[in-house]
């Protein structure tokens, strides 16, 4: 504005936000601003933070969420202009971690948004700053292992079939080389020694393996200049598109020889927890009236930290992993604290002290410092070093290093140098003696300890950036449990994988996901009020089903928004123009039942192609009449007289099994029962142990699972054989199966992905982040003619830790099935019998049930009630599990 340079305005700003910030400003606020500012001023940056705070000032403006991620949370600059929430001097955050007068790198403060808002901050910058002074930043893309197979293959004019089975073989991973793919898998050795034209192809690919192979751009990078950027480095225009098509431009040096020239690179990241909080804090709004945004969000409600301490991480930011699960239920975090130090800690090197940290914590093992002087730096994390903040403090308070030498010191420590490590050891212990009157020997000890740690500790500004979105995440997730799995389900959407776990999630908080439906889903999932049991359920977007688009489903839904729902399947055809849809479309919604309303797959999926060309037909007939000169429609008509969907007796029957493979293939999800279902009366008597439920207590113990191959990943042993690694799912959960040589040997043509196996092993629960199971032998079920004996029984089991990543949604009418094992005393199998029959029936609803007798002379026995229906609740399956035990109750989804 006028009457202010750059530097001046700043102050102004911060002097503004200051007094917005602080009720009373102390002394320490006020030093360490006038600091900071002078720092700023002296390195050039005044600039640079008057850009970040007009972004987030935009930002701000137009409802925008953003965080900040990295060192720039420790400024007390950033903190006054609202460009973070966090108080820096309150969470001990050191300034000159981000900068200071050493520092001979531009400044970097990381802005997150929603992912479906980040274009909208580029498209501002743009216009705000200029065309030509704004552009993208290149990066070049260089050959993989399996590019190099593939483009070499293509170079060559192999076989595309051939190219493919050899690039199958190779690894994935960006380290990943041909040289070791060699060694490592014996398939593409083999290959490679038969086969001369398949040595000719590696041999190629070798050779250009690691060039570059394309440019790109990167992926959240944008330079700002002071001037059109043609005077500072030369530019390309790209040809593809995306968040950053506001921009036009590319610059044609790399980031780092940017930073070379000076010249300022934003970082705008695309955050999806970001939109997945937004989502459903407007959720929230229209059902609550409640209004919740990034700054009123606590982080200190009791709520969040009873989640997180029972473990109740699915959909939680930065704590999803099985051994940050493991790690906060073993830590119980009480305060925000304690999770900057659970994020800073879960990482290599100070994962080892993680047991010594939780222990301290709760006092089960002293705190003990190797001086007093220590105690005010390192109790927080009790007396361990977790935070590259505390290597400066320990330097500059210990050992009288200026906050920039102590910075310097602490990254030349961490590149592990031993003549730069001699240095810094004398100037340290010396120091300390000189400074802090310390012994020699004690000084010697700080030292290691910080040699060690400088090498892997965290920044807690990051650290504590991410904390409170941990926090918040978890207070939605605890409090409005419906309204955040329902965002979180819609923004994951297109990851039919994560989609398919949260569904799990969502049936073990016991909410309800409901299949898509053609007159009650919309684009994205959405809640739906008071079911016939009273409680809110989630319905399935049609935006998650693949092949269909956005652009379908918004002229479905226009149509329906009209009209109101689809009556049946001729109604459908003259209300939406399946012309905008698409066959393939059509097909996908009806293949995972959303169009149920309207007739059964098996009646619609033969007739898709005649339902599209009798909509397409009677809508171009409609415009065709409604643009005639005369105002008269002249367009075709379906018969009244002749449905368009054929007899349900006069269309075969889709196999179930084609109906599951079509659910899994679309939504990620098995929408009308599990495959493993089919199998499960036979598999009950033998099966021991469920996947999900295997844990520490488990550890060391014998047990039989049953379940479905989902992944298979080959290794290579040193000694040259072959194993695997495989990804088990059953009704329950999913574990790890570790099959070593010997086994694999003798059953490696059973691990096909989709198949159900039973297998025999030890569970191994003390070794890795995820408990898994050591298998000793695999068997098809129609193989399993004995029963295995174990020394713990399913029925016995824990809950499982993590939900099963493919569980059928509840919704349609089902069956619940019963088995009762005949004891061989009839008054009592009468009476428990009795009991049964009495609990099934005493509340009446639209689910059917069955009781199976097993065991006796008179071997199985199928009772079936076809008058008699039942409700199906958890309360009733506990029931039931109580007299005949909770691997003999099991539901089933009724398919049309």
């Amino acid at each position: 504005p006028e009457g202010y340079d750059a530097q001046s305005y700043l102050r102004h700003l911060c002097e503004e936000g200051l007094r917005r910030k602080y009720t009373t400003i102390a002394s320490r606020e006020r030093e360490r601003l006038d600091y900071e500012l002078d720092i700023i001023h002296k390195m050039g940056f005044d600039t640079y933070f008057l850009i970040v705070w007009d972004l987030c000032r935009f930002s701000q403006e137009q409802n925008i969420w953003w965080n900040v991620r990295g060192s720039g949370a420790s400024s007390i600059v950033a903190y006054s202009l609202g460009i973070t929430n966090l108080e820096p001097l309150q969470h001990g955050l050191i300034f000159e971690r981000f900068l200071n007068l050493g520092r001979v790198s531009m400044p970097d403060i990381d802005l997150d948004y929603p992912d479906d808002q980040r274009a909208d901050l580029i498209r501002y910058t743009v216009e705000k700053y200029g065309h030509e002074q704004v552009a993208q930043i290149i990066t070049f893309g260089t050959m993989g292992a399996k590019a190099s197979i593939r483009d070499v293959g293509r170079a060559l004019d192999y076989p595309l079939s051939e190219v493919d089975r050899i690039a199958r073989l190779v690894p994935s991973g960006p380290k990943v080389k041909l040289k070791s793919a060699l060694r490592e898998v014996p398939e593409l050795r083999e290959a490679y020694e038969k086969e001369e034209h398949i040595q000719r192809l590696i041999d190629t690919a070798r050779g250009v393996e690691g060039n570059i192979r394309h440019a790109s751009t990167h992926a959240a990078g944008v330079i700002v200049s002071d001037a059109p950027l043609v005077e500072y480095a030369p530019l390309n225009r790209p040809t593809r598109g995306g968040d950053s098509d506001e921009i036009g431009v590319v610059t044609q040096y790399t980031m780092e020889e940017l930073e070379e020239l000076g010249l300022l690179k934003i970082d705008f990241l695309g955050l999806s927890t970001l939109t997945v909080m937004r989502r459903a804090c407007e959720l929230i709004r229209q059902r609550h009236s409640v209004t919740l945004n990034l700054n009123n969000i606590p982080t200190d409600d009791p709520s969040a930290y009873n989640l997180l301490s029972r473990g109740d991480v699915m959909g939680v930011f930065q704590v999803e992993g099985a051994g940050m699960r493991r790690m906060l239920m073993k830590m119980q975090p009480a305060k925000f604290d304690h999770i900057i130090a659970a994020i800073s800690l879960y990482r290599p090197g100070p994962m080892e002290y993680i047991d010594d940290y939780i222990d301290r914590l709760h006092g089960k093992k002293p705190v003990e410092y190797h001086h007093p002087s220590l105690k005010p730096i390192l109790q927080e994390t009790y007396a361990i070093i977790v935070y590259q903040e505390q290597v400066i403090r320990l330097l500059t308070d210990i050992a009288g290093y200026t906050p920039s030498e102590a910075d310097l010191m602490r990254r030349a420590i961490g590149k592990k140098k031993k003549a730069a490590l001699l240095k810094h050891r004398v100037s340290f212990v010396e120091g300390a003696i000189k400074h802090s009157g310390l012994q020699r020997e004690t000084a010697e000890a700080i030292f290691g300890d910080i040699e060690y740690f400088a090498r892997y500790g965290f920044n807690k500004s990051h650290a504590a950036d991410y904390a409170v979105l941990t926090c918040q995440t978890a207070y939605l997730k605890a409090k409005y449990p419906v309204e955040y799995m329902t965002a979180l389900l819609t923004v994951e959407r297109h990851n039919t994988e994560k989609v398919g776990l949260l569904i799990a999630e969502c049936r073990r908080m016991g909410i309800e996901v409901l299949p898509p439906d053609i007159n009650c889903s919309g684009l994205d999932f959405t809640i739906e009020e008071e079911q016939p049991n009273g409680a809110t359920a989630i319905r399935f977007g049609m935006g998650a089903v693949k092949n269909v688009g956005e652009g379908p489903i918004e002229t479905i839904l226009d149509a329906r928004q009209t009209g109101g729902p689809f009556r049946d399947l001729d109604d459908f055809c003259r209300r939406v123009d399946l012309r905008q849809v698409n066959r393939r479309a059509l097909e996908s919604l009806i293949k995972v039942g959303t169009l149920r309303p309207l007739g059964a797959r098996s009646q619609l999926l033969p007739i898709a192609d005649r339902i599209v060309g009798l909509s397409g037909s009677l809508h171009r007939a409609r415009d065709v009449g409604q643009m005639s000169l005369f105002g008269e429609a002249t367009g075709v008509r379906l018969a009244a007289e002749e449905s368009l969907l054929p007899p349900l007796s006069q269309t075969p029957q889709v196999p179930q099994k084609e109906i599951l493979a079509w659910e899994k293939d679309l939504v990620g999800v098995y929408v009308s029962e599990h495959p493993l279902t089919q199998v499960q009366i036979k598999l009950q008597d033998t099966v021991t142990a469920y996947a999900g439920a295997l844990d520490e207590e488990t550890n060391g113990q014998q047990v039989v699972i049953a379940g479905m191959v989902q992944r298979v990943r080959r290794h290579t042993t040193k000694k040259g054989n072959e194993m695997a690694f495989v990804t088990l799912e059953d009704l329950q959960g999913t574990c790890d199966v570790v099959v070593f040589p010997k086994v694999w040997e003798q059953t490696k043509h059973l691990w096909q992905p989709e198949r159900i196996l039973v297998m025999g092993g030890k569970v191994d629960a003390g070794r890795r982040d995820e408990p898994n199971l050591l298998c000793n032998w695999a068997k098809p079920p129609d193989e399993i003619t004995i029963v295995a004996e174990s020394t713990r029984a399913p029925a016995t089991m824990p809950s499982p830790p993590r939900p099963a990543p493919t569980p059928p949604l509840v919704s349609q009418p089902r069956t619940i099935r019963v088995t009762l094992a005949r004891s061989g005393e009839q008054p009592q199998d009468v009476q428990k019998l009795r009991q049964i029959h009495g609990l099934l029936a005493e509340n009446q609803g639209r689910d059917r049930f069955v009781i199976h007798l097993v065991g006796g002379a008179n071997g199985a026995i199928e009772l079936a009630f076809p008058n008699e229906t039942t409700r199906y609740s958890t309360e009733l399956e506990q029931k039931l599990a109580a007299i005949v035990g909770a691997r003999a109750v099991w539901v089933e989804k009724d398919v049309g």
